[in-house]
Parts: C-alpha cells; sequence; structure tokens
C-alpha cells in the first residue's frame, strides 16, 4: 500500500523533503528561545547586567524571525506536496477508472468510485501533510524539549517522564478506541452519495411520483448513521483535553513546588525555572499533538486501502503483445462461445452460440428481456471477454486486436442513451473530434435527425443539458445514433435504440442505413418485429441461446417464438415478452 502510494508523490518530492527539514529547523530556533530567556532571567535581571538583557533580547528576536520563516517554509511546502499528491492520486485514479472493463467497473458502485475520488482522496491530502509537518515536529520538539529539561535538572525532568508515560497509556486508548468507529464512518460516505445520485439524477421521476419525502428520509437515515459514528468516536477523542489538561496542570504543580524548594536551597536558578515550566508545556502538547496524529491517520488508513483498490485493480482486459491494428471488413464469427459475467458462476448468460455473419449484413436480433442480446453484442466491441469459445471479427480474433482500433470500428448504441452537456456539434463529434459542419449534418439526415434540430432556435449550436434533459427520448435516441455514424464503422450495433421513435421514423432510419452505408455491417435490437422484418436475417434469443436464426419468412414458417410475437404484435394484442419470448 505504501509503494502503491508512493508512487504518486512523482514531481514534490523536493517539497516533501524541503517540508520537514523546515520544520526540524523550526523546533530547534523554539527549543533555544527558553534558553535564552532564562538567561535573561539569571545572568541579566538578577545581576542588573542590561547589556546582556539587550544583546540575548536581540539573539532571541532573531531566533524567533528565523523559526518563523522555517514555519512558514514548511507551510508552503507542506502545502504544495500534500495539494500535490492529492492531485496526482485522484489523476491516477481516474485514468485507472478509464481502463477498467465493465467488469471491473461492476466491482465498485459509482457512488463508491466518487467517494474515493473526493471524500478518501482529502483525507489522503490531510493525513500526507499531517506526516510531512506534525510527524517530524511533533517527536522532534518532544524529544529536543526533553533532553533540554534533563540538561537542565535531571530531578525535575523525571516529572515530566512520568507524566509522559501515564499519558502516552490514557491517549493510546483513548486513540484505540476511537479508531473503531473512525474505520466504519468512510463507507457510508458511499450510501449518502448514492442516495444524493440517485435523487437528482432521477428528480423528474421523484416529483412525478411526489416521493420527496420518501427521498428525505433515505439521505436522513444516511447521513444520520455518519453523523452516529462520528459523534461516538469524537466523544471519545473528546477525553484528550480534559486528560491533557489535568496532566498539564498537575505537572506545573509539582514542577513550582519542587522546584521552588530547590531554589530555596540554591539548588535551582529562577530562569531555570522558568524555562523548565516552558519544556512542560512543549513536552505535553506535542504529545497531545501526536494522539490526534495518531487518530488522523487511522482515519486515513481507512481511506488509503480504498484508493489503493482501486489503483491495484487489473484490467480484466488487456492488449496482446503485437495487437492487430486494423480490422479487415465487418463479417463477424462466434465459434461455440459461451459467456459469464463472474467466473464462478453456476449457469453462463450465453451457452453455445455458434453464428456467421457476413459483412454488410443487416441482422436483426429479438428476444425477451433478459434473453442476453445485450450481452451478446456487446462481446464484439469486447466490452467483456468470452468465457468459452472465440469470437472474431474481419477473420481474427477479438482479443488479438488493439482495443481502441477494434472500437474504432464498432459503433455502439446503447440501450441507456447518454449527452453530454455541450452543443450537439460537441456531442455528435464524440463520433469523429475532426467531422466538419457537414459531416455532422449529413450523420443526422441519416439518424432522421436533422429536421428536429433544424427547428432548434440555434440549430447544430443548440445546447444540451446534462443528461440531454432538454431534448426527448427519441431525439435523444436519434443524436446517439448520428453520433455512432459519424465514427464511418465496419459495424453498427443499434441496441434496442428506436424504441423511442414512431414507427414511420423507424422504417425511415433503416431505409437510410441499407441505402447509404450498404458495407457496413448492421446488428439491429428491437423488441418490434418490424423494425427488423426487413433485415438480412434475424436472431431469435431465449434464454441466453439462439432459439432461431434466418430470413423473416423463414422463421415465420420454422420458429415457433418467432411467430407467436408476429402474431400477437400484427394483431396489437402484446409485445415480445407477452407472448413467447420467456
Amino acid at each position: 500500500m505504501l509503494k502503491t502510494l508512493g508512487a504518486q508523490i512523482k514531481e514534490f518530492k523536493l517539497a516533501s523533503i524541503l517540508t520537514p527539514i523546515c520544520m526540524i529547523g523550526e523546533v530547534i530556533m523554539e527549543m533555544l528561545i527558553p534558553l535564552l530567556m532564562g538567561s535573561i532571567i539569571d545572568d541579566g535581571i538578577n545581576v542588573g547586567n542590561m547589556n546582556h538583557v539587550y544583546l540575548i533580547g536581540v539573539l532571541m528576536f532573531l531566533t524567533a524571525l528565523i523559526s518563523l520563516a522555517f514555519g512558514v517554509g514548511g507551510g508552503v511546502f507542506g502545502a504544495k506536496a500534500s495539494t500535490g499528491f492529492a492531485r496526482n492520486l485522484r489523476k491516477a485514479m481516474y485514468d485507472r477508472i478509464q481502463t477498467f472493463s465493465f467488469s471491473n467497473i461492476d466491482k465498485f458502485s459509482t457512488s463508491g468510485l466518487v467517494t474515493r475520488l473526493t471524500t478518501d482522496v482529502t483525507n489522503m491530502q490531510n493525513a500526507y501533510q499531517m506526516i510531512l509537518r506534525m510527524c517530524m515536529r511533533a517527536p522532534f520538539s518532544l524529544i529536543i524539549a526533553m533532553a533540554m529539561s534533563f540538561s537542565i535538572s535531571p530531578r525535575l525532568a523525571s516529572v515530566y517522564l512520568v507524566a509522559v508515560l501515564i499519558l502516552g497509556c490514557v491517549l493510546g486508548l483513548i486513540v484505540t478506541q476511537a479508531v473503531k468507529h473512525f474505520s466504519q464512518a468512510f463507507p457510508k460516505y458511499d450510501n449518502l452519495n448514492e442516495s444524493v445520485q440517485e435523487n437528482v439524477s432521477a428528480i423528474r421521476v421523484v416529483k412525478a411520483y411526489v416521493r420527496e419525502d420518501y427521498e428525505n428520509q433515505k439521505f436522513k437515515k444516511a447521513s444520520g448513521n455518519i453523523y452516529k459514528i462520528f459523534c461516538k468516536a469524537e466523544s471519545i477523542v473528546a477525553w484528550n483535553s480534559p486528560v491533557m489538561n489535568i496532566t498539564i496542570y498537575t505537572c506545573i504543580i509539582l514542577i513550582s513546588w519542587i522546584g521552588a524548594h530547590l531554589i530555596v536551597q540554591n539548588e535551582l536558578e529562577v530562569g531555570q525555572l522558568m524555562s523548565l515550566l516552558t519544556y512542560c508545556m512543549n513536552i505535553l502538547m506535542n504529545l497531545m499533538m501526536l494522539s490526534m496524529i495518531f487518530v488522523m491517520m487511522t482515519m486515513s488508513a481507512a481511506s488509503a486501502r480504498r484508493i489503493c483498490e482501486v489503483l491495484n485493480e487489473t484490467p480484466d482486459l488487456a492488449n496482446p503483445a503485437n495487437p492487430q491494428q486494423e480490422v479487415k471488413d465487418g463479417s463477424i464469427r462466434f465459434e461455440n462461445v459461451s459467456f459469464s459475467y463472474k467466473k464462478d458462476a453456476d449457469t453462463p448468460v450465453l451457452k453455445n452460440i455458434d453464428l456467421d455473419i457476413k459483412s454488410g449484413e443487416t441482422i436483426g436480433i429479438i428476444g425477451g428481456t433478459g434473453s442476453a442480446k445485450s450481452s451478446l453484442v456487446n462481446l464484439i466491441s469486447r466490452l467483456y471477454d468470452v468465457t468459452d469459445g472465440r469470437l472474431l471479427v474481419g477473420g481474427v480474433d477479438v482479443r488479438d486486436y488493439d482495443m481502441e482500433a477494434l472500437r474504432n470500428q464498432v459503433s455502439v448504441v446503447l440501450q441507456n442513451n447518454v449527452l453530454f452537456s455541450g452543443t450537439i456539434l460537441e456531442n455528435l463529434r464524440w463520433g469523429d473530434r475532426e467531422a466538419t459542419e457537414e459531416e455532422c449534418r449529413k450523420a443526422c439526415v441519416l439518424a432522421c435527425a436533422d429536421e428536429f434540430i433544424q427547428k432548434m432556435p440555434e440549430g447544430y449550436n443548440t445546447f444540451i443539458e446534462q443528461g440531454g434533459t432538454n431534448v426527448s427520448g427519441g431525439q435523444k435516441q436519434r443524436l446517439c445514433i448520428a453520433r455512432a455514424l459519424l465514427k464511418k464503422p465496419k459495424i453498427l450495433i443499434l441496441d434496442d435504440s428506436t424504441s423511442a421513435v414512431d414507427t414511420a421514423t423507424d422504417a425511415r432510419i433503416r431505409k437510410a442505413f441499407a441505402e447509404e452505408i450498404p458495407g457496413t455491417t448492421k446488428l439491429i435490437i428491437a423488441q418490434r418485429v418490424s423494425s427488423v422484418e426487413h433485415a438480412d436475417r434475424i436472431i431469435v434469443m431465449h434464454e441466453g441461446q439462439i432459439d432461431g436464426f434466418g430470413t423473416h419468412e423463414e422463421l415465420l414458417a420454422g420458429n415457433e417464438i418467432y411467430r407467436e410475437v408476429y402474431e400477437s404484435q400484427m394483431s396489437g394484442s402484446g409485445d415480445f415478452d407477452e407472448k413467447g419470448g420467456m
């Protein structure tokens, strides 16, 4: 874990080294001030030597300035190192997430990844700054102060030593108890973020069903859980202050009482007693600081583990040693393919799939909900790897391709259409960042999107709100289809991507595909038979297997499931899931 996190310090190593050096310099200067103060009293004021007072006073002033300079340097370098470390952590995590396959992403919830990138990284930033500054300052200051005390009066310094041992045991017990609660707190942030994320992203549904009270209760519960855990932890940590105060005042009383006797017996000077009292405060406050460091370190340890889980996650998919860079054509071949989302699953999602699709063919895919239609096409662009068998695109196993080269030739319009905040042109250019406005318009004409874009006030420069909330479901689908067409792919996959458009528009889109991109292999997943009946061939999926594969006429004649669904839809009495689909 330390190696993983340490690798992110990178260009901030110098600042990370200079911070503790500055803190040590500050401590040394601070430790000299009580000695100089004692010298002013004993060798200056008590004997009436004002020159000595002036000289030592100037030295104290210079020492304080140097200490201040070291302190400022430690603060600046510490802030630079810690914020830089946090920046590198976030970037490393974000870059790692970009390499994840769908199966990797499935291991982490969206809210969990958000918490790791925000709250957990912030905890690590604070902890790292504390390590560089306080973890160096507190023990070093404590040791020097203790050494100085023993050099002045071993007898009085023994009081400190006993106090330190007692206080160390008590504070250790407090920290141990607080740790149990802090370690439980951060996973609760995932639930809180999940509640907020769901509420904000689905706010229209929440309001439509008047479920604000229910969502408020969910948030209140998630927030309340964090509140309770932190209250328990902080109530334990709060004992630090009274325990520390009792110890400090006891030490002051004992030192003053014993020191007074020693002064009367001429075994100690007044200035030395003043120095010892100053060191007393310094020692005990540094010990308290160490206890708080332990609490912070414990809190950050949980965050560190969660961050390392992401950084150390190995992507399930990787390029081969010498990847194939060019996809020859859009032919697709499944050879006895089986697939499971989890390797140890008892029942595979896809079983014994054998298919041979020629380049340029239009293939319809139809089947009931849960029949693994989407799982089948997700394998083509290698969003997942097959569990058994082989899948070939352009005559080459997809595992032998460079993943970027393969996915650049396979355009996918998923069921859940996603548009990003920005203009329509900016969204379309996700398909081709160098596309001209004319090319974008041509793609939109094919997707039957140009007609509604032209009616918008700013046309192709119309701003799309986050999530595409200012366009309808059908408009969103057509924009996503146009975006996919701009890639000029060899394979185009439409995963139920025309479900929100009317049948007439659906037919126009299919006609445009047939006329304008005849060389592109088109896979169309649909629930409506009318969306696929004119395809070259149609796949009927049932419980992860191919129940039928042929033309519309062949399936009507020889496939019971397809015939029943067709007849039910033509009579207007149902859809695929209601007749024979499952």
